[in-house]
């Protein structure tokens, strides 16, 4: 079982490259595939309960006793990284629907493939996945705050407190829990600790699901905003090449060991594009712009990652790590 895992994990680029191509030739040929929309939230609360499943309790605890780790990554990604978007804001085009969707993503870090991608890279996995469900509340709570200072009340509006309320109880507060209670049982019980590893498995498969849910959705509404999608693609760009060093600098500031530092590099490079779309969909006249600026995102950033897995592997390599 673990063998298996393992291979999932390691080919999981190939997987998730497997499934946007997938969901692009099933949008094509059958464009009723815009209603697979749906189904984004439940995919979703899957990934994010096989994703939380994956932390030890007694990991989730010792989170908030890493203080340096948790205080560089939280310094990154909800302070260094918004100073950086708000620099690269000005190159979006001057439309407050375009730069609400370059906003939804770009400060809001990812709390699932950035863990098995970290790994890849050679960084301090474990530490990166124990602090996820910090870095999804801190996300919801100060996302519209960052929005209201950057887009301006008039354009903050837009957001409405209802969907994040129902992603606060759907995608975080519902999945932990389910994940705290099997773990309860695979600690008590022989079926419950067979049921836990084969849940592990899954966590690539649920996040192929959920790109292939979203891709497939979201592409059969991409030509009417086209246009858009392209004027994003620069400051992504900029953006996956100037984060990474960011959060490294922070890291090395904090003195973090360099696997530690090494996660808080890739978790201000990767972003939370496929939690963000359900919230960017509840915004009035969403459709078809957020999804498009969003997804866009998602697939620059899968290969960015394929560059930051070598090269932030090899940030700290002098210290011996």
């Amino acid at each position: 079982m673990q063998a298996l895992r393992d291979r999932l994990e390691h080919r999981q680029i190939a997987i998730y490259f497997g499934a946007v191509a997938l969901a692009a030739i099933a949008a094509g040929l059958m464009p009723a595939t815009a209603t697979l929309g749906a189904a984004v939230n439940p995919a979703l609360a899957l990934m994010l309960f096989v994703t939380f499943l994956q932390v030890p309790l007694a990991e989730l605890g010792r989170a908030f006793t890493h203080t340096r780790f948790l205080a560089a990554l939280l310094a990154t990604n909800f302070i260094v990284i918004p100073l950086l978007v708000a620099g690269l804001l000005p190159l979006a085009p001057d439309e407050p629907l375009i730069r609400l969707g370059v906003l939804l993503v770009l400060l809001a870090p990812c709390i699932d493939y950035v863990v098995t991608f970290s790994h890849l890279g050679r960084a301090d996995a474990r530490a990166l996945l124990a602090a996820t469900p910090v870095l999804l509340v801190a996300q919801m709570v100060l996302l519209p705050v960052y929005l209201r200072l950057l887009l301006g009340d008039e354009a903050a509006a837009l957001v409405q407190p209802a969907p994040f309320i129902d992603a606060f109880i759907w995608l975080i507060a519902a999945p932990l829990v389910l994940a705290v209670a099997v773990q309860f049982w695979a600690a008590r019980s022989r079926a419950g600790a067979q049921a836990s590893t084969m849940l592990g498995l899954l966590p690539v498969p649920a996040t192929a699901l959920v790109l292939f849910v979203v891709v497939a959705s979201v592409l059969p509404q991409l030509g009417q905003s086209q246009g858009a999608a392209l004027a994003v693609i620069p400051i992504y760009l900029a953006f996956a090449v100037l984060a990474p060093p960011a959060g490294w600098l922070v890291a090395r500031l904090c003195r973090l060991d360099a696997p530690a530092g090494r996660a808080v590099a890739f978790s201000g490079a990767t972003r939370n594009s496929l939690v963000i779309l359900p919230l960017a969909l509840a915004v009035p006249g969403a459709l078809p712009l957020l999804p498009a600026i969003i997804v866009t995102q998602t697939l620059v950033e899968l290969i960015a990652e394929l560059v930051y897995v070598r090269a932030i592997a090899r940030l700290g390599a002098t210290d011996g790590a």
